[in-house]
């Protein structure tokens, strides 16, 4: 069983972020993975997904599925990180005034998906983008 799935992700458009996250949960339920698994999984792709949505000018997500895993890659087109240790801090935050008012920004993003992932990488680039790689075995 091995599945791919991608999603293209516009920047600012928050009416569909949580797409890709809600229809992935669906597959795993057919797939009968473990609950807790999902729910892992959903947290960090919806966080990741927010994330393009909030900061980056379009993006796009890769989802592999196969017996032991499920590998995440979170591409965007954006701004970048400048200072990945500081994202990491629970509560940094560099959304906007007009994100925050509805109720994103929180600086829970980026910990959340280190926190629901078994495997997390991180690349970013000021003026490119950055990329969010992360995996969580399905046997745990």
């Amino acid at each position: 069983m091995a599945m791919h799935f991608e999603y293209k992700i516009e920047g600012g458009d928050f009416t569909r972020a949580g797409n890709a996250s809600s229809q992935v949960k669906r597959t795993l339920k057919q797939l009968n993975v473990d609950p807790k698994v999902i729910k892992r999984v959903v947290v960090a792709l919806y966080e990741g997904e927010v994330n393009i949505v909030a900061h980056a000018y379009h993006g796009e997500i890769h989802i592999d599925i196969d017996t032991e895993k499920i590998k995440l890659a979170l591409i965007d087109q954006g701004p970048g990180i400048p200072n990945i240790e500081q994202a990491m801090e629970m509560g940094f935050s560099t959304a906007t005034p007009e994100v925050r008012e509805m109720g994103f920004g929180a600086g829970m993003g980026l910990p959340n998906i280190k926190k629901n992932s078994d495997k997390f990488r991180i690349e970013s680039e000021v003026g490119v983008g950055t990329k969010l790689y992360i995996e969580v075995y399905i046997n745990q």
